[in-house]
This record gives C-alpha cells, sequence and structure tokens, in this order.
C-alpha cells in the first residue's frame, strides 16, 4: 500500500502531481527543500513522464485485479447490501411523507397563534399608552389639588401669623391706654388668644408640610420609578413621564418651592424656640413638621451636631489663655499699661503680678462653661423625651426610631460621647501648652470637681443620670475620666504630702524613732487628704489608693528599723535595752497611726474603708509582730521564776514560826522585782493606755494562773509549807496590785475585777490549804476554784503520785502542758494516775485503805466537775 499512499493523501490534487511529473519533482514537496533548477534540454523529461504514465497504467490495472478479488471473494455480502439499499429507500419515502405532513401542521398552528398574537400585541401597546396617559391626567390632577390646598394652607397660615402679630401688639398696647377698656371686642378676644392662635400657626404648618410632602413625592414619583425600572430591567416603568414636563404642572413649582422654603424656615425656627424655652409641646408640633416633609432623622441629626459643636467651641473658649489675656487686659488696661502688648509670653501666661486676676478670669470662665453645658445637656435630653414620646398619627411610627436610621446612637449618648472628646482633647492641649493652667487645675482639681457637681445637680432635674456616693451614672464617670490628666497631677501632689509626712516621721531612722506625735501626724495627714476628696466618692477612692501605697511605704522603712535582735527580748535588766526602746517607740508610732485611721470607718462608705482596710490591718500586724515576741518572752520569764517555787521545802521540817515571821521566798521576791522591771522600763516605754492595760491584766492572770498551778503540786506539803505559801500569796497579791496600779489610779489595785476568775482562784487557794479532808469535796468550800486545782491538792495530801512524776515530767513541763490542752483532757489525765496507782499499789500488794479515802474524794470531786461540765 506503500506505493499508493501519494494518492491516499487527503490533500491530493492531479494538477499538481502532473506538473511535479513533467517538471521533475518529487510529490508531495517537501518543507524546507529548493526546487531544482528546470533543465533545458527535453530527453531527460520525457524518459520521467514515460516512466510515470507506466508506474499509472501499471497500479491502475493492479488495482483493478484487487477490486475483483474483493468482489469475488465478498459477492455474497454485497448482494445483502444492496438488498438493504433497497429497504432504506423504502424507509426514507415514509420519513419525508411525514415530514410534509409535519410541515402542513405548522402552517395551521402559525395562523392560529401568530396572528392573533400579533394583533393582541398591536392592542396591549395601545393600552399602555391608555394606562399612561391615565396615570398622567391622575397624578396631575392630584398635583393640582394638592397645590390649591398648600394655596389655602399658606393663607391659613398668614391669617394665624397676623392674629399672632395683632395679639401680641394689642398685649403691648394695652399698658400704654392706662387702664382704659378696648374700643371693640374683637380687639379684646384677638389680643386675648395668642396661645390659640400659635396653635393655629402650628396645626397649619403641620398639614403644609404633609401637603408639600405629597406633592414632592409626586414630583418625585417618576424618577424614582425611572430609575427602579433601570436597576430591574423593566420597560414600562422607564417610560413613565415625568410631572414637571406637564405645562399645567410646571406652573405650580416656582410656589411650591417658595411655600417650602417657607415652611422650613418656620419649623426650624419653632424648634429653636421650642428647645431655648423647653417649650416640649412647640417643639412636638414641629418635629411633626419635619416629620411630614420627610426630614425628620436629617434634622434630628443636625440638631444633636450643633449643639455638640456648641459645647466643644465653648470649651475651646474657656480653656483658651489668649482669649483670658485679652479680657484681662480689656477691663483693665490703664493698670496693665502697653508692655503686655509685645510680650508674647505675657499674653499666654500670667506674672506673679496678674496671677490672682487670671486665676480669678479662669475660674469665671470655667463657671460659665459649666452653665452652658448644662443649657446644652437639658437641650438634648428634652429633644430625646419628645422624640421618645412622640409618635405619627397616621402611621403611629415613634420619632425616635425614624431618626435612629440616622444616627448610630442616641441623641444623648452621641452627645455625652463628643462631649466627654472635646473636654478631655481641650483639657489634655491646655495643660501641655499652659504651665499655669495645669498649676492652677491640678492644685484646685476639688473646686473643678465641684463645679461638675453642680453641673449634674443642674441636669439631673431634666436627664436620668445619677452622681452620689452609691451611684455614678456612666455618663457622668465618661465626663470625669475626661478630667484624668488634672486628676492624676492632684493625686501626685496628695502622695506627695503623704510621703513627706512619712519621711518626716522615719527621718531620724534608729537613733531617733518616731514616736507617738509622728505617728499621729501620719494618720493626720491621711486625713486631710480622705477628707479633701470626701465630697467625690471616685476621687476619695482614688486618694484611698495612693493613701494605701504611702502606708505600705512606712511599713516597709519601719520594718526595716524593727530589732528583732535577742536583746529586743531579754529581760536581764536593770533597764530596758536599746532594742527595746527603739521597738518601744516603733510600736507606739504605728498603734498611734492605727488606731486614728481605724476611725475613718465611721466616717466613710464601705467603698472607701475596703480599699484602706488592707493597709490598716497591715499596720496593726506590725505592730502586734514588735509586741507579741516580748510578750512571749515575758510569760517564759515569769514562768520560769514561778517554777523555782519546787526547789523550796514545803514540808513539817521548818519551824512553822519561822515561816510565819520571814517574809515571802526568794523566788516570791525575784517575781516582784521583776514584775516591777517590767513595768516601769519594758512596759512604760509604750505609749499606747488602751493596749498596755490588756497587757497587764494578760500577765496578771498568766502569773495567778501559773502561780496556782504550780502551788497546787507541790509536794510535800506540811503545815509550815502551807504557812509560806499563804504568806507568798499574800506578797503576790501587793506585788500585782502595784503592777496593775495606775498614776491616773485614786486606789491600788482597784481593777481585780478585771481578772476575773483567776483572781478568785488565788483567793480560794489560801482557804483549800486550810480545808480539812472532808470538805475538800464540797463544791461549796472550793467555790472559785477549779477542779483540777482540788485534784492537785487532793493527790498532795495522799500517798497518790502526781500526774507529772508518774510520766517522768517536770513540773513546769506539766504546768504547760495543763495550759495547752483542755480542762476535760486534764481531768482524763489525773483520773487516769488514781487509777495507775491503784492498780500498781494492787499489783505490788501495798495497802489501798492508806489512800482510800483521798480516792474517794478525787472521784467525787472528778464526777462533780464532769457533771458541771455537762450541764
Amino acid at each position: 500500500m506503500s506505493d499508493y499512499a501519494v494518492f491516499a493523501h487527503p490533500d491530493f490534487d492531479p494538477n499538481d502531481y502532473a506538473n511535479a511529473i513533467l517538471a521533475g519533482e518529487t510529490y508531495p514537496p517537501q518543507p524546507g527543500k529548493t526546487k531544482p533548477v528546470k533543465s533545458t534540454s527535453l530527453a531527460p523529461a520525457s524518459e520521467d513522464v514515460s516512466v510515470a504514465i507506466s508506474k499509472l497504467t501499471f497500479s491502475l490495472d493492479d488495482v483493478e485485479k484487487q477490486l475483483k478479488n474483493v468482489v469475488t471473494t465478498h459477492h455474497e455480502d454485497l448482494l445483502v447490501q444492496a438488498a438493504g439499499v433497497s429497504d432504506l429507500q423504502g424507509s426514507l419515502g415514509s420519513v419525508r411523507t411525514g415530514l410534509n405532513e409535519l410541515d402542513s401542521s405548522l402552517e395551521k398552528l402559525r395562523l392560529k397563534i401568530r396572528v392573533p398574537y400579533q394583533s393582541l400585541q398591536k392592542h396591549v401597546s395601545k393600552l399602555e399608552r391608555l394606562q399612561q396617559a391615565s396615570d398622567i391626567l391622575r397624578r396631575t390632577s392630584r398635583f393640582v389639588i394638592l397645590a390649591r390646598r398648600l394655596e389655602l394652607q399658606l393663607a391659613e397660615m398668614k391669617k394665624a401669623e397676623a392674629s399672632e402679630t395683632d395679639g401680641s401688639s394689642g398685649a403691648k398696647g394695652r399698658p400704654q391706654t392706662n387702664g382704659a377698656p378696648p374700643t371693640s371686642s374683637g380687639a379684646t378676644a384677638r389680643a386675648d388668644t395668642p396661645l390659640e392662635s400659635e396653635d393655629e400657626k402650628e396645626r397649619a404648618i403641620a398639614k403644609a408640610a404633609l401637603t408639600i410632602a405629597e406633592l414632592t413625592a409626586l414630583l418625585d414619583a417618576a424618577n424614582e420609578a425611572s430609575g427602579d425600572g433601570a436597576a430591574a430591567g423593566e420597560h414600562e416603568a422607564g417610560d413613565r413621564v415625568p410631572l414637571s414636563s406637564i405645562k399645567a404642572v410646571a406652573v405650580h413649582l416656582p410656589f411650591i418651592d417658595a411655600a417650602r422654603t417657607k415652611i422650613t424656615t418656620d419649623m426650624e425656627a419653632m424648634v429653636f424656640t421650642g428647645l431655648a424655652t423647653l417649650n416640649q409641646s412647640m417643639l412636638a408640633s414641629s418635629l411633626q413638621t419635619a416629620h411630614n416633609l420627610r426630614v425628620l432623622p436629617d434634622l434630628v441629626q443636625n440638631l444633636v451636631s450643633d449643639l455638640s459643636e456648641a459645647v466643644e467651641g465653648r470649651i475651646r473658649s474657656a480653656f483658651d489663655l489668649t482669649r483670658i489675656s485679652k479680657d484681662i487686659m480689656a477691663k483693665d488696661s490703664a493698670s496693665l499699661g502697653q508692655g503686655l502688648l509685645y510680650k508674647s509670653r505675657v499674653r499666654t501666661e500670667p506674672t506673679s503680678v496678674t496671677a490672682p486676676q487670671w486665676n480669678a478670669a479662669l475660674w469665671g470662665s470655667l463657671e460659665s462653661l459649666i452653665e452652658e453645658m448644662a443649657d446644652c445637656c437639658v437641650k438634648v435630653y428634652t429633644l430625646e423625651k419628645v422624640l421618645k414620646v412622640k409618635r405619627d398619627p397616621v402611621t403611629d411610627v415613634v420619632f425616635l426610631d425614624e431618626a435612629m436610621k440616622v444616627l448610630e446612637n442616641k441623641p444623648s449618648t452621641t452627645f455625652w460621647a463628643s462631649l466627654g472628646r472635646s473636654l478631655e482633647k481641650q483639657a489634655r492641649d491646655a495643660a501641655k501648652a499652659s504651665t499655669f493652667l495645669q498649676q492652677t487645675l491640678s492644685t484646685g482639681y476639688p473646686r473643678l470637681l465641684r463645679l461638675f457637681h453642680s453641673f449634674f445637680t443642674k441636669i439631673a432635674v431634666h436627664t436620668d443620670t445619677v452622681y452620689t456616693q452609691t451611684q455614678q451614672s456612666p455618663e457622668t464617670v465618661l465626663i470625669l475620666r475626661a478630667l484624668s490628666n488634672f486628676e492624676s497631677l492632684y493625686l501626685s501632689r496628695s502622695s506627695n504630702r503623704l510621703n513627706e509626712a512619712i519621711g518626716q516621721a522615719f527621718s531620724g531612722g534608729a537613733r531617733t524613732p518616731p514616736g507617738m506625735s509622728e505617728g499621729v501626724n501620719v494618720a493626720r495627714a491621711v486625713a486631710n487628704e480622705l477628707d479633701s476628696a470626701k465630697f467625690d466618692p471616685l476621687l476619695v477612692r482614688s486618694v484611698a489608693r495612693y493613701a494605701v501605697s504611702s502606708l505600705e511605704l512606712m511599713l516597709t522603712r519601719a520594718d526595716n528599723l524593727i530589732s528583732r535582735e535577742r536583746t529586743a527580748t531579754s529581760l536581764i535588766g536593770p533597764v530596758a535595752t536599746p532594742q527595746q526602746a527603739l521597738n518601744a517607740s516603733l510600736a507606739t508610732c504605728i498603734y498611734h497611726c492605727w488606731s486614728r485611721l481605724d476611725k475613718l470607718r465611721e466616717e466613710y462608705p464601705e467603698s472607701v474603708v475596703s480599699i484602706l482596710q488592707p493597709a490598716i490591718t497591715k499596720l496593726h500586724d506590725t505592730f502586734e509582730r514588735i509586741v507579741d515576741p516580748l510578750l512571749a518572752a515575758i510569760r517564759r520569764e515569769l514562768g520560769a521564776i514561778i517554777a523555782k517555787l519546787h526547789r523550796m521545802d514545803f514540808s513539817d521540817n521548818v519551824d512553822p514560826m519561822a515561816a510565819m515571821g520571814g517574809g515571802p521566798s526568794p523566788y516570791m521576791k525575784d517575781l516582784i522585782e521583776k514584775l516591777a522591771f517590767i513595768k516601769n522600763e519594758v512596759l512604760a516605754p509604750y505609749n499606747v493606755p488602751e493596749v498596755s492595760r490588756q497587757w497587764v491584766i494578760s500577765i496578771v492572770r498568766f502569773v495567778i494562773k501559773t502561780f496556782v498551778l504550780h502551788a497546787s503540786i507541790a509536794k510535800p506539803l506540811g503545815e509550815s509549807g502551807k504557812l509560806q505559801l499563804t504568806s507568798d500569796m499574800t506578797e503576790l497579791e501587793f506585788g500585782l496590785s502595784a503592777f496593775m496600779g495606775d498614776k491616773t489610779q485614786s486606789k491600788r489595785g482597784a481593777d481585780w475585777e478585771a481578772v476575773g476568775d483567776d483572781y478568785r482562784a488565788l483567793r480560794g487557794m489560801r482557804q483549800l490549804l486550810f480545808l480539812d479532808n472532808a470538805s475538800l469535796a464540797s463544791p461549796k468550800h472550793t467555790a472559785g476554784l477549779p477542779p483540777l486545782i482540788v485534784l492537785h491538792h487532793i493527790l498532795v495530801r495522799s500517798p497518790i503520785t502526781l500526774p507529772h512524776a508518774l510520766h517522768g515530767w517536770a513540773e513546769a513541763e506539766y504546768v504547760r502542758w495543763v495550759e495547752e490542752h483542755s480542762e476535760e483532757e486534764a481531768w482524763t489525765l489525773v483520773d487516769g494516775d488514781v487509777t495507775h496507782w491503784e492498780k500498781i499499789t494492787e499489783a505490788e500488794g501495798g495497802d489501798l485503805g492508806a489512800a482510800a479515802e483521798y480516792v474517794q474524794l478525787a472521784r467525787t470531786v472528778l464526777a462533780n466537775a464532769q457533771k458541771g461540765g455537762s450541764s
């Protein structure tokens, strides 16, 4: 098949092939190869042509043979296909018949549908034009009717204005007649009804505004419909004819424009008058007119914007020192002379001579600013109140909802935000530009706050803002935050004054530590600063926070001075150590500062007290950290001295007469001397009368309780020992009476009632020593004595071992155990001691009868004690 590839090519052209053979070229021509130059000789070309013809002849014969072979080989299949072609011709004939029928049907349908549709389309076009003409006529008729109605309404307005003018002139003219009656009744009626004329005018303006709004809607309807139609692709709406192109309508357009201008002017005048006089009725009527004119949202937005801009301009003017300088120069140009005119610094900063005048002028300007701010704020709230209440009588739409379509927030919210931003910006810029203004307003910040308090008071009647000690509206807080720059400077100065007072108190260091006067001065400084800010709930909290910081500084400095060495709690004597004197002075300072600050809770609200309370508590804790180690050392020292009681021999070996006349025991003398040392040297430097009295009472109670416990377990105890203990008790009572004595008391030892049960136990101990055994279990004879003391004494008289001896404790350890545990636990310990002794004695074969009486007494006392405890 490759021999016939040239003839099988889709682009084979016989003419091109013959030309190529004659020219001796290859076919098809190869791209990129140049054609060979034709030869001038004809012989080679004829040979090529003859060869090509021979090849073509041979190829034709060969193809014919192949075709014959194919037909011979597939003759049956070819016959079958020939028969199928005949059948296909029949099918095609039936299809052609069906297509002819379809064409005839389509022609019938065209006659039934297309022709009527074209006719209907022509009629619809005519109907649309009729409807368009009817719409134009209807709108034109309505427009003309409304225009005539507007003429009548303007006439009513002029009539009402004339009546109002006549009424006002008649009212002015009456006093000039010196009481003479009017000449006609009509004049009287007209003069006596100015309010009715004003109401008629307001109603007429509202009606006229509604008419103008409808006329404007008719005029704008075509344009709006055209725009909507273009957006939606509606051809009918786009062909609507505007009324302004109608001559009958165009005649009335100048009159309508003039009427709109007049009504708008009257409406704006009514709005301004209503706001100026706070006449809510007039304001509601004017807002109704604006709503009828479809300009209510824009009007409200412009009013709020104008009021905000007016306040901003007045704030800018109030802080403008150049204006203040000009005002002062205008008032006192003769005294100031011309020297200030060429000194630029003096025009914005006062001299030491003119400072009082500038100060007075600045505060006067701020007072005027507060008045104008209050006036504008009341106007805004009046406007908002009317917008909330007023509804359109036709649509029942609330005017405030209508205005919120344009406004982002309510008018009052917008006004407060604008006022806060303007006040903050102008105050900050003025403070940066003028040292005089910064110093004046920061130093006189309480006075500035009082001005704003007056502002809040003035607007509280007309608004819902509240500024009291317990409640502050967000709007008021927003305005006061705008003054944060001056507040920060004032608080900084307040903190500096407090820190100076603390610095003066601790200026002497450890050599001359602060005392009572310094503590009082610090507390007084804090109280003065709080009192200066007491009138403002927010300022007093800020001052309290700064006061807490200053008090923490004081505590830090005091903590650095506190002596924690061993000598600070040493009671060796004979005089107090320098460390004790240092701690006493610091404790006195801190205590008096704390006591005066703690009284502030009665003068200030809980919000301020909660801020101060942590610092006040820290003061008291620091005071206790100084005192508690010393008191603990005093108790340890006195307890150790009393424990020396057991070194004495209280048996019958001592001569009773010697015990009677020998005086107190050595340990008691040491105890009395130590008490005198503690009172005169250790506690005396603490100038804290209220607390030191409590310390004395607690020490006395501790000494009595410890002594009674030690005395109750002194064993062996004979008659001479009892007499010696009685003598020691008497000496102890005198010594404690002297310890409790005060210079201000007329009687010595007059405060035994404060000691209470412990003193009664000391008195009862004397009687207990000399009671017979039978009376030991009687509550009547042992009144005032704790059951444990009675149990100890019973065991002392008996051969039974005492609890501390049974457990191998020292007397001081046992006493400390009793102080740290409850009475019930101590009773259980004694009961267990008796039971253990009985078991041991019985096991060893001892005589239980020798102690049977004491065991019974102990059981009885325990039973009475447990019975009394359970009841």
